[in-house]
């Protein structure tokens, strides 16, 4: 392309500062060294991941930061080296890279990577510089991909390239909210048919769970949230039963167990709150339950747990990505996608123009969207 090894102008949404809405601003992006790619976005979701590092949750992330994590689009440039990815071709930057070189990644039972924010940090590229520059100064990567921006660089190993027949502004969700937590029920719980679940929370990624469980055959899907407005939602899904613990007399632990008899085979905490996520853990049975862990919690939360929960059997769990290998099941997720065995769509609740971030954030603020998709 006309820009390739050339430095690019365009738009992009600048976190300047924790508590600070998004500034959209003229940036500039370097061009793509050996080992990497420049991507065009066409369309990114707003995750409530990116919520939580605006609210200062995760104080590793450093700002000044370009955010997003949830998009799609077409590689303008590659450096020296790239050779799974070309000028043209459609792809999804991943939140979670797969370097196929560690032991998580040789591991088949694994979907980790040491190359993860987990294990690493991602606010530079793996040179320890950064791509973008904005007013003179230099600003911080977020996750590798930092999708809020019109152009992006990432390693080579944190990208995928998809079906080009793929509609970027309906796949990007693919990119971390729907493979999640659909993963989460199909890979990391295996729920079995028949069996019973509760989900704990009801945004993008609670209700892929909700989709993963009917998918997997699960008889009774039992979705919790103290926002009633998600319920009608859920039960479009495939949630048979719909809670408010706020509504309830004793605690929801309680209450599930109660409806189920001995508690549900699988539950799913999809909130990221210590408080939630001891709920789901003693909501499932007491002996061959399976609880996973979803949501992200603010870095400073710790829990304290009644090591009898876990004695007569239970299983506590986390999830990451769903437990998909990232490029190697990308490009599977989006040909199931385009054969209509899962209908990601239905989560998107508002498309907006890039320039309209800001009142994206609002409508997730306000519980008022499940996934809104902003296009460049």
């Amino acid at each position: 392309m006309a820009t390739s090894g050339k430095v690019i102008r365009c738009r992009a949404a600048v976190a300047w500062a924790v508590g600070k809405e998004l500034s959209v601003e003229e940036v500039e992006v370097a061009p793509p060294k050996a080992g990497e790619v420049r991507i065009k976005i066409v369309a990114t979701g707003i995750c409530h991941t990116d919520e939580h590092v605006l609210k200062g949750c995760f104080p590793n992330v450093e700002f000044p930061v370009i955010l997003g994590h949830e998009g799609a689009g077409i590689v303008e440039s590659v450096g020296e080296g790239v050779t799974s990815v070309k000028p043209g071709d459609k792809v999804i930057p991943l939140c979670l890279p797969q370097c196929g070189e560690c032991s998580f990644c040789l591991n088949p039972e694994s979907n980790y990577c040491l190359k993860c924010h987990l294990s690493e940090p991602q606010n530079l590229m793996p040179d320890k510089t950064t791509r973008f520059t904005c007013k003179g100064k230099q600003i911080h990567h977020y996750m590798w991909v930092s999708t809020f921006a019109e152009y992006t660089v990432v390693p080579e190993y944190a990208v995928a390239k998809i079906d080009p027949a793929a509609p970027l502004d309906k796949v990007c969700l693919l990119g971390c909210g729907f493979s999640t937590g659909y993963g989460a029920a199909i890979n990391t719980a295996k729920v079995k048919p028949g069996s019973t679940c509760a989900i704990f929370g009801l945004g993008g990624v609670g209700l892929s769970v909700v989709m993963g469980c009917k998918a997997a055959g699960a008889s009774r899907i039992i979705a919790v949230d103290i926002n009633k407005d998600k319920f009608a939602k859920a039960k479009q899904l495939g949630a048979t039963d719909c809670i408010n613990p706020r509504d309830c007399q004793k605690p929801i632990q309680e209450v599930l167990t109660e409806m189920t008899g001995q508690g549900v085979d699988y539950s799913f905490e999809a909130v990221g709150l210590k408080e939630t996520m001891i709920a789901a853990l003693a909501s499932c049975n007491m002996n061959t339950g399976i609880c996973v862990m979803i949501g992200v919690p603010n870095s400073a939360s710790e829990i304290s747990l009644d090591p009898m929960i876990l004695l007569t059997g239970r299983t506590w769990k986390g999830s990451v990505f769903g437990g998909w290998k990232s490029r190697d099941s990308m490009p599977k997720l989006v040909s199931s996608y385009l054969e209509k065995k899962f209908n990601s769509d239905l989560l998107i609740t508002h498309t907006l123009p890039f320039a309209q971030v800001n009142e994206g954030f609002e409508l997730l603020r306000a519980g008022k969207s499940i996934r809104s998709v902003l296009l460049f």
